[in-house]
């Protein structure tokens, strides 16, 4: 069994990486407000929910989707205002949305071609004609190629219900499978406990996602490294920055993007 022990205890989660000032949320906003309009989102990797739960906060009609039946659970426990379902990316549906959010580099758990084109084909089957999809996740750019990030990190010590634990991580270029893995050794309980993880991203250069996203039925509207939660596509630089934010719109049925 693969064990996660961040997935599986969605509340230390929140304590590994937090978000207090929802730049996440706003920056989801920000492209729905710019590029809408818009009141029904679908939130595909939705994790602890609190990106669904900040857009169902500002009046959006929010469904967040998820495979790990920890982070669903502790998701409804949290956001009673959204509607979270158990499912995966690629197959999930529901009913048709005017956005779909995919935040937090969930995209980038498809690793094959085959699973991130039916995973954009589904969003855009789920989109109004002129919906919205956003989403946000590592740079390709940045980390292909770029010896730096191939590295132990500093050990990460995070406290949780009087449990002290450490984490021993090690980032790793796959360039033939265009793949991020990480392996990470969790201690905790005076070293009593030990749990082995091993993750990977895939590694999307930009002009390789506006690829995939225009054979799917999108436009691509911008791509860029950092924005702020109100910043617009026109006014961001370049596509340098360890992260990739991208916002496109579902065009008609039988539209060619050029």
């Amino acid at each position: 069994m693969n064990m996660n022990l961040l997935t599986d205890n969605p509340a230390l989660y929140e304590i590994a990486f937090p978000d207090p000032e929802h730049l996440g949320g706003r920056f989801v906003e920000s492209a729905l407000v710019r590029h809408g309009p818009c009141g029904s989102v679908l939130d595909l990797g939705c994790g602890t929910g609190r990106d669904a739960g900040y857009l169902a906060r500002q009046g959006y009609r929010v469904t967040g989707v998820d495979i790990s039946p920890e982070m669903i659970a502790y998701a409804r426990s949290q956001h009673p205002a959204v509607r979270f379902e158990l499912g995966r990316m690629e197959s999930y549906r529901g009913p048709e949305v005017d956005a779909v959010s995919c935040m937090d580099s969930a995209l980038l758990y498809c690793h094959t071609n085959e699973q991130l084109a039916a995973t954009l084909r589904n969003a855009r089957a789920q989109l109004r004609p002129g919906g919205l999809f956003v989403a946000e996740m590592r740079n390709g750019a940045f980390f292909l190629g770029n010896d730096a990030v191939t590295h132990h990190e500093p050990d990460r010590v995070l406290a949780h219900d009087g449990v002290t634990y450490t984490a021993r991580t090690r980032l790793a270029i796959d360039h033939r499978a265009q793949l991020l893995r990480r392996r990470r050794v969790w201690t905790w309980g005076s070293g009593t406990g030990e749990l082995v993880q091993e993750s990977a991203w895939r590694l999307l250069f930009p002009q390789e996602l506006t690829y995939f996203l225009t054979e799917a039925g999108f436009e691509v509207l911008g791509l860029f490294d950092a924005p702020g939660p109100n910043t617009t596509a026109e006014a961001c630089g370049g596509l340098a920055g360890r992260r990739l934010h991208v916002i496109a719109r579902a065009l008609p049925e039988g539209t060619l993007s050029c």
